[in-house]
């Protein structure tokens, strides 16, 4: 075969889209035939810069010709799927629908500002006001404004407060030094919160453990007083200035002694016994059995006992009491001094938190508090089935029915249920000033729960969920008015309004091997704690929905934890 002919064939194998090497008119005279195809370029067209060069691999994330490619600040230009592109420019990104308008007012506390913040999704969070103590410093340290996050989360939740509460704390803080892209994650042991600081960089996340619980609700009132100043964007507060306050709220002394939470103890079980039908002699007897089961309770705490035995140890004096006055036949309501010493031990702060996580959709939390709450329950049960099974044993006859057709006293419930309120607020380590509106408190919420029960016939279950709700809207709006947390106005007036009575009544029957009717008078005791628990935080919730709170301009105000798209 000679060349001419070859050359042809070796043209083409080049590919089917191959331009040939001289243009001309096709079935041009020259005598050297030209392969052509449709896709050839026509005659006058420059051929492009693609074909006159050598071909060179590309892709369609190929930068455009022209386009500067930019140089990376170092020589290695390997990253991660976090690190910065080489094309970012912008600092940061805005959604296509844009940023819904959010009025956050000053006149309205913090808490309901941080609330509607963490309830809005991150996109649609707007940017921190910018504030003196980050122009000052020149901007945030983060892992030292993560690290006082934690520190204040801590105390908060150490002292009883809720975990959404605790969360708009957190959130606040780091709001305050412009970390705006934080997300803290509350449990009922374990705190964390994770900063990134823009969507394409790596985030920082930061975890601290609560290992130890303590009630002292004047160092909670000192931190909600820390994170108010932190979140008012015209107090220049540094970062070193709030790490001072805090060590100084964390070294601070209780404001009461250790003997006056025994005497608190002590007045309140026998102002509880006063509501229950009992006289001076029960008044004197429930006092002094509390009293007792405080001491033993702290001298346990002191040997490194848990919990659960210092409630069960604490619980058999005022039994103890109220068998011996039985079986030595004094004509006093051995029902009532029980049942005074039992008011001071029921969990009412831990209940009410518990159900409030659950409402507010911190499951994971809510079930740790009511779990707590079961083993303190469990714990007091089994120190006073302990002595009223031995007082049957040994004789003393113990009535179910003895305190259930006791005369209503309503000057003296109405007195007892002020000075429970009091001394519950002493042991709780409130500030002084806030005791004597406890103490009223607590006289209206009684007040409210005896019109309905005794005067209007309601059953106690309705009367004490309407009285808890009083209680809840009350402190809310004593909180708000403050700027403080609403616990210290709420915890010690629900003190009345705890099931004892019917929780002695259910473990004497069980103990006489009355096991349906115990469990009637327990699931009875079970229902008035969960009145409690939802009337508070019902309350608590009234008070946000007719008063003004800061809202998005397009979806108003967003539910806690949506699961469902309401």
């Amino acid at each position: 075969m000679t060349d001419e002919a070859r050359k042809p064939a070796s043209d083409e194998a080049r590919g089917v889209f191959a331009i040939p090497l001289t243009l001309g008119a096709p079935g041009g005279g020259d005598g050297d035939s030209s392969t052509t195809s449709e896709f050839a370029l026509p005659e006058g067209l420059a051929p492009p810069r693609a074909l006159t060069e050598e071909s060179e691999t590309t892709s369609e994330f190929a930068l455009p010709v022209g386009l500067d490619v930019p140089q990376p600040p170092g020589g290695d230009i390997e990253g991660s799927a976090f690190s910065t592109p080489l094309t970012y420019r912008a600092p940061a990104f805005t959604p296509p629908t844009g940023i819904p308008v959010v009025s956050l007012t000053k006149d309205v506390p913090w808490q309901d500002r941080m609330r509607t913040m963490l309830r809005m999704p991150v996109a649609e969070r707007p940017a921190p006001e910018r504030s003196h103590k980050v122009a000052e410093e020149g901007g945030p340290a983060v892992p030292r404004v993560l690290d006082l996050t934690l520190r204040i989360g801590e105390l908060l939740l150490a002292g009883g407060e809720g975990a959404e509460d605790v969360e708009a704390a957190m959130f606040a803080v780091c709001r305050s030094y412009a970390l705006d892209r934080c997300e803290p994650t509350v449990t009922f042991t374990l705190l964390s919160i994770s900063y990134q600081p823009s969507l394409v960089e790596d985030p920082v996340t930061a975890s601290r453990t609560v290992r130890r619980r303590g009630t002292d609700y004047t160092r909670l009132a000192a931190v909600y007083r820390l994170v108010d100043d932190l979140s008012d964007v015209d107090t220049a507060t540094s970062l070193e200035e709030a790490y001072r306050r805090l060590a100084e709220i964390r070294r601070n002394r209780h404001p009461y002694p250790g003997w006056g939470l025994t005497v608190a103890a002590g007045l309140l079980a026998g102002a509880a016994s006063v509501l229950v039908g009992g006289d001076l002699l029960v008044f004197v007897a429930a006092a002094l059995g509390a009293m007792l089961g405080d001491r033993l309770a702290w001298l346990c705490a002191g040997r490194g006992l848990p919990e659960f035995y210092q409630f069960t140890v604490a619980a058999m004096p005022p039994a103890a009491i109220g068998v011996a006055l039985t079986a030595a036949h004094v004509d006093v309501k051995a029902s009532a001094v029980i049942t005074g010493g039992l008011f001071a031990l029921l969990p009412g702060r831990a209940l009410v938190a518990g159900v409030q996580d659950g409402l507010t959709g911190f499951y994971i939390t809510a079930s740790a508090r009511l779990l707590e709450v079961m083993y303190f329950f469990v714990g007091i049960v089994v120190g006073v089935l302990l002595i009223l099974y031995f007082g049957v044993k040994l004789g003393a006859e113990l009535n179910p029915d003895a305190a259930l057709g006791s005369a209503v006293r309503p000057l003296w419930q109405i007195s007892a249920s002020m000075l429970l309120s009091l001394t519950f607020a002493v042991m709780l380590q409130q500030e002084r000033s806030t005791v004597l509106i406890v103490t009223l408190n607590g006289g209206v919420a009684w007040s409210v729960y005896g019109a309905m029960h005794y005067t209007g016939d309601f059953s106690p279950v309705a009367s004490t969920a309407v009285a808890a709700g009083l209680v809840g809207l009350f402190g809310q709006l004593l909180s708000r008015y403050r700027f403080a947390s609403a616990l210290p106005y709420t915890t010690a007036a629900i003190g009345p309004l705890l099931p004892g009575s019917a929780t002695y009544f259910g473990l004497l029957s069980i103990a006489q091997n009355d096991i349906d009717a115990g469990l009637v008078s327990l699931s009875k005791a079970a229902a008035l704690a969960m009145a409690i628990a939802i009337g508070v935080n019902l309350g608590s919730e009234i008070s946000r929905l007719f008063l003004r709170v800061p809202s998005g301009s397009a979806g108003g105000r967003r539910a806690a934890k949506r699961t469902r798209g309401f």
